[in-house]
């Protein structure tokens, strides 16, 4: 086991009681329909719930102990020594929506200008990064180590790829999207998994790095016209799947580092 991994972490029974703390909310956006903004329903709420089973567990193994050791993660940026990952991190997921958007406006497609309200744009970066590190918290903080410890980053990468993308289809389909909308999102999401382990791994596994690439994805959807209501899940996710492909032909897919 690396030693960077503490001991008896389950990642089958992160993911059980991933899903058991995650019901409520499905319920809840199930009953009321309630929106947090066009396209979010109320479930997104469920957010909490990666770092909420990740808490559990390392209380159940550490008690206090480890339980501050895992939110102490939040904020592990001094684990970063090569300062130049940081601008892969704020720039990756900006880069593929705007190739996004070109390649959407050479294929003739009717698009808004694009908007960037300073204000709006920082506000959703603030509470978007408290959302992220509710979810890497769990997804980064507790899964993935054990899993690359097991197989190989690429393959802990895809599985947890996965499963994220499997839990948010709940709230997608209470926001009405398409059969082949989630498909092709899901691809997206897998992909992009893929570029948080390799930012992880190559940051020191920084929590804080994952959280902050996080929130720069749902921060570039948010601002893709008009508020994400003409981002494409398929172009987007051909794109973030050819950027996962590069490298991992590059780093490899062992630990997608060098």
């Amino acid at each position: 086991m690396n030693a960077a991994t503490p001991p008896n972490r389950s990642v089958s029974t992160f993911f059980v009681l991933l899903f058991a703390c995650s019901l409520p909310f499905w319920l809840i956006g199930a009953l009321t329909g309630l929106r947090l903004s066009p396209g979010l329903p109320v479930s997104a709420l469920m957010f909490v719930c990666p770092a909420t089973a990740a808490s559990i567990l390392v209380y159940r193994a550490n008690r206090t102990a480890g339980l501050r050791e895992l939110l102490r993660r939040s904020f592990d940026y001094a684990r970063i020594r090569s300062k130049v990952w940081i601008v892969p991190t704020l720039l990756v997921t900006p880069g593929t929506t705007i190739v996004t958007y070109a390649l959407l406006r050479a294929m003739g497609l009717p698009l808004p200008s694009p908007q960037f309200p300073i204000v709006a744009a920082l506000a959703i970066f603030a509470v978007g990064f408290v959302a992220a590190l509710g979810e890497e918290l769990g997804w980064s903080g507790y899964a993935i180590d054990p899993l690359q410890d097991r197989w190989n980053a690429l393959a802990a990468a895809v599985l947890v790829g996965l499963v994220w993308a499997i839990w948010h289809w709940v709230p997608l389909i209470q926001a009405h999207r398409s059969p082949a909308w989630i498909a092709w999102w899901s691809l997206g999401t897998v992909a992009r998994r893929v570029l948080i382990v390799w930012l992880y791994n190559n940051t020191g596994r920084s929590v804080f790095a994952a959280a902050l690439f996080h929130d720069m994805s749902n921060v570039s959807w948010q601002l893709f016209p008009i508020s994400g209501s003409h981002w494409d899940p398929r172009m987007d996710g051909l794109i973030t799947a050819f950027a996962a492909a590069i490298v991992i032909g590059v780093w490899g897919p062992r630990t997608l580092t060098r």
